[in-house]
């Protein structure tokens, strides 16, 4: 067998089987490139479902990274540090919100919010114990604990892990009309990803969000926007929301907030809602550790240049438009997305997402499929013009056989 093949079957025989990953094991990685064991090179077209926005091994990361190893990783939350006031204080103002709740994941940071909201319902709005609902949209993709997959209509993410956690509404995504009618006095919060990634990349119809965000405000509920695949940069702005003009109450951040080095997620909001919580009522062991903050620091650096969100906008809009000649010519049946982010649905003539996805590997270039027919294009923020034009040449190859 070869080296891969070892590593492969070595995995298989020792680990859960929770995923199907592409039959390519990496060692080593560099911007918008990553090396097999057998030093083969492939361009990385998703960058960590945009866990790595600024690439991989970026140096400022990196360097921030090594530095606080050297200083303090940890202390719990039973301590202070001197690392975790800067973090709040920056990515509050990045966010133009006013509290920080720091998680791990981005699982975690979404539980958090789905407490947060219904703390604020019972405390602050003035909902009956035991009654708070949150409404949400079909073909969310939010996490993986057994209460979020409980407001999942994914029978893959969903099935045989009930009983479900009760108290959340599915409506069809980007219906005003769905979502005001599911919305009552004991609705606490409404929970929208502003693009949904994993359902392949769906862009709400003009108008909705701030349409969500009118209802919201006017019946008193709060609006919390997951941002942990479409914000910090993806989609060409800080946050999918802008694009919209929109504020939401709450954000939930993760994924690219640790670079790629380390996981770092957190609710970000006002102090009226996030003030909620009392000492002990909430908490995470490494939630807002010294290394996550030296890393999401800069982060939160990077990103206040504007550089990486105008690299994402302006190379966004190459990728859109080279994608859309792909539309009509028999392979590709649409692609939708903003920004560094798409999603190619494949007629099913050419064959399934996997199976182009397989045959992209094959041509050095690394992508992901979901739903079937979809593959899913999320490069670094870094990637160069002539790196990602000769990743399109290889998706027309690849197309056109």
């Amino acid at each position: 067998m070869s080296v891969t093949e070892t590593s492969i079957a070595a995995a298989e025989a020792h680990s859960a089987h929770n995923y199907h990953p592409l039959p390519v094991v990496v060692a080593s990685a560099d911007g918008a490139w990553m090396t097999d064991v057998e030093g083969r090179r492939f361009l990385d077209m998703l960058a960590g479902y945009s866990a790595l926005n600024f690439g991989h091994g970026n140096r400022r990361l990196i360097e921030a990274a090594k530095a606080q190893l050297e200083q303090l990783t940890l202390t719990s939350r039973a301590f202070h540090h001197d690392r975790f006031a800067a973090f709040c204080t920056q990515l509050a103002e990045l966010c133009g919100m006013e509290m920080v709740l720091p998680m791990n994941t981005g699982a975690e940071a979404v539980e958090t919010a789905v407490k947060t909201a219904r703390k604020w319902g019972y405390r602050t709005k003035g909902v009956p114990d035991g009654r708070a609902r949150i409404v949400v949209a079909e073909n969310n993709f939010h996490g993986r604990t057994t209460t979020i997959v409980s407001f999942s209509t994914d029978p893959e993410a969903r099935a045989d892990y009930g009983p479900y956690t009760p108290g959340f509404e599915i409506v069809p995504y980007g219906d005003l009309t769905a979502l005001e009618a599911a919305v009552d006095e004991d609705t606490v919060a409404v929970l929208i990803e502003p693009i949904q990634g994993e359902a392949g990349v769906l862009v709400p119809p003009a108008g909705y969000l701030p349409g969500v965000r009118e209802l919201t405000r006017a019946r008193n509920v709060l609006f919390i926007a997951d941002e942990i695949q479409s914000g910090l940069g993806r989609t060409g702005r800080t946050f999918a929301c802008e694009h919209e003009h929109v504020v939401p109450d709450v954000y939930i951040l993760g994924k690219a907030l640790g670079g790629g080095v380390i996981p770092v997620s957190a609710v970000v909001s006002s102090a009226e809602v996030l003030g909620v919580f009392e000492p002990g009522e909430h908490g995470s062991t490494f939630g807002g550790n010294p290394l996550a903050c030296a890393v999401a620091l800069e982060v939160i650096a990077m990103l206040r240049t504007g550089e990486f969100q105008q690299r994402a906008a302006e190379l966004g809009d190459h990728l859109h438009r080279e994608l859309g000649l792909l539309v009509g010519g028999g392979a590709v049946e649409a692609v939708r997305g903003r920004g560094l982010w798409a999603g190619v649905d494949i007629a099913p003539s050419r064959g399934t997402g996997r199976e182009i996805s397989e045959k992209l590997m094959d041509r050095g270039v690394l992508v992901k499929d979901t739903h079937g027919s979809t593959i899913r294009l999320a490069p670094p923020l870094v990637i160069s013009k002539e790196d990602l034009d000769w990743g399109l040449d290889q998706l027309r190859n690849v197309l056109s056989t």
